[in-house]
């Protein structure tokens, strides 16, 4: 079967994008165009009741949650991670659902603070101070494990954590548009910056060039989308 990925350009559904490209397993990408709110019209929502990017229709029926879909993935084809019986399992499965529950929760609130917070701009300020210091903690946990050379993170054969931690290393080099980054002290993550050159060497790569305008450095050096088809927000 070709599985169907509901994406949109420069969203999660970019890390579930690699993995599909990584494995080389067919699939047909269909656009969510956030303009016009597609993620919230009826048949979006009978996929993913929460309105959320990304969905992957498998034969099992959809899945959401990036690391849901990334350890369906993994459990269902290999390659993306240590496998059910490896001793490495439990290492890897606690900092990639701490990347998802964490890490990637906190993004989201950075980007979004008026779906939390509300539309008062001081509000909004103070939970994105907040937050930063809370991402910066969580990618210094992520460096110090990244420093010790396990298998499953910075390795020569990617893994699901790796496009995880590589795509919220992009959000916050860019992400929200109009609030300075200076916060982001990526001079304290030696370790995963090489591991996001390593996944932007990777052939899996051409595809987000090619279908999400992501340029030549998405992970080191990124750039806003230039997609050829949808929005990125």
């Amino acid at each position: 079967m070709t599985y169907v990925l509901h994406y949109a350009p420069d969203n999660a559904s970019l890390i579930i994008r690699l993995a599909l490209e990584h494995r080389g397993l067919p699939y047909r990408a269909q656009l969510v165009d956030r303009a016009a709110q597609s993620q919230r019209a009826p048949a979006y929502l009978a996929l993913n009741p929460n309105g959320l990017i990304p969905v992957l229709e498998t034969p099992r029926g959809p899945i959401f949650e990036t690391g849901a879909i990334l350890l369906w993935l993994g459990d269902t084809h290999g390659g993306l991670g240590p496998a059910p019986t490896d001793t490495a399992r439990g290492d890897y499965l606690k900092w990639l659902f701490y990347t998802a529950n964490t890490l990637h929760t906190a993004l989201r609130m950075m980007f979004y603070p008026e779906k939390y917070i509300g539309t008062v701009e001081a509000h909004q300020e103070a939970l994105r101070t907040g937050l930063q210091n809370q991402i910066m903690s969580a990618f210094d946990q992520l460096e110090a494990i990244a420093l010790q050379r396990p298998t499953w993170l910075g390795a020569d054969a990617p893994t699901g954590l790796d496009f995880y931690i590589a795509a919220c290393l992009r959000w916050c080099a860019l992400y929200p548009v109009d609030a300075p980054r200076n916060w982001l002290a990526t001079g304290r993550l030696p370790a995963l910056m090489q591991m996001a050159a390593h996944v932007e060497g990777l052939p899996c790569i051409a595809a987000l060039q090619s279908a999400e305008g992501l340029g030549p450095t998405p992970f080191t050096s990124p750039s806003y989308a230039n997609p050829p088809h949808g929005s990125a927000t």
